[in-house]
């Protein structure tokens, strides 16, 4: 498959031609970024510089184009590409949300291309596999890649709103910078995040809208089919923190049950939903970011407290690899036809 990367330049554009550049199924034949003519990748990517491959403005022919870039960037190129028959992975969130009038609440535009929405598949292949394997016989194939936080929280959680056991969920979640980007911003700089940690987005992170879109929707679509399942979707209480550490993210879901369950019972929902998934691991110990480095592989830990009755979820993740590029290419894979861990079957880097 020929493909095309456009916002090469940023972490996540950098993660997606370490990851297709090794991919048995995929020729990348542009790397595109704005202002940029012809400039060797290693210009900006040192890492890349063994590779020949180089930056431009123009986006080539291709069978499918991965976005990365800010939000509302996306959407206006989307439509041109799809009617020239290319598929969409796109990074970031033009096309996670299913309602248009989420857009100007949580991340302060108007989605130009409302209509689009309706053809667009979140693109966690754990939930949503089947949805992608039809989007291969689709005239517009747009997918949205899901986002860092939600990534790690959702798979946290997916067993449980499946059952319809989540009453109200608090998410303490943590990530490193490099989840910010590759802008300079002083906020960002060592002397400021060294020896420190700090909560953002108090009151209302934009990625709230994807953890309750999806509960909501398990809930909705699991074996309940129950649309009121899972209360606490509609209020997910959620607070980010700055770490300093460049990559990973850690996701600590504090849940009351609708009703009373046992560790065995959980057990059984966690086993039941990922013994058979590539890339979740649900293990016995609380997990580390630093076990799943460099790697498209998210760790899932659950356990009951047994004093307060509530249910402890947690999910680490490479917010870069699971979270962002290798996330993509694993949905990528799934709307080709091509094997799913394709490109992806690497092992964690430690230390």
């Amino acid at each position: 498959m020929r493909v095309a990367i456009v916002g090469a330049t940023g972490y996540v554009g950098a993660e997606l031609v370490r990851i297709l550049h090794d991919h048995p199924g995929v020729e990348i034949v542009g790397l595109t970024a704005r202002g940029r003519s012809q400039e060797p990748v290693g210009v900006t990517h040192v890492h890349l510089d063994g590779t020949d491959y180089v930056v431009d403005a123009d986006i080539p022919d291709s069978d499918a184009v991965f976005l990365a870039l800010p939000h509302s960037a996306a959407a206006a190129l989307v439509p041109e590409l799809t009617a020239d028959g290319r598929a969409v992975i796109d990074l970031g969130p033009d096309f996670r949300l299913r309602d248009a009038a989420d857009y100007p609440r949580w991340y302060g535009f108007a989605h130009p291309h409302p209509e689009l929405l309706g053809a667009a598949v979140y693109g966690m292949p754990e939930l949503h596999r089947d949805e992608l394997r039809a989007l291969a016989g689709e005239r517009v194939a747009i997918v949205g890649s899901p986002g860092c936080y939600p990534t790690a929280t959702i798979l946290a959680l997916a067993p449980l709103a499946r059952a319809g056991l989540v009453a109200d969920v608090v998410v303490d979640a943590k990530s490193g910078v490099s989840g910010a980007g590759r802008e300079p911003k002083a906020e960002l700089m060592f002397g400021e995040v060294n020896e420190s940690v700090k909560a953002y987005g108090v009151g209302g992170h934009r990625h709230v809208a994807e953890m309750e879109q999806e509960l909501a929707w398990l809930g909705a679509s699991g074996p309940f089919a129950d649309a009121a399942a899972n209360p606490g979707a509609r209020g997910v209480d959620f607070l980010p923190h700055l770490i300093p550490m460049t990559r990973g993210i850690l996701s600590a879901c504090h849940v009351r049950p609708t009703r009373p369950v046992t560790q065995a019972e959980l057990d059984a929902l966690y086993a039941e939903a990922y013994t058979d998934e590539p890339f979740v691991q649900v293990v016995e110990a609380p997990p580390a970011t630093k076990h799943v480095l460099g790697s498209n592989t998210c760790r899932v830990h659950v356990r009951l407290d047994e004093r307060t009755g509530r249910v402890i979820a947690i999910g680490v993740i490479d917010n870069l690899v699971k979270g962002a590029a290798g996330q993509g290419v694993q949905a990528f894979n799934i709307l080709f036809g091509l094997p799913e861990t394709a490109g992806l079957d690497r092992l964690p880097l430690v230390p």
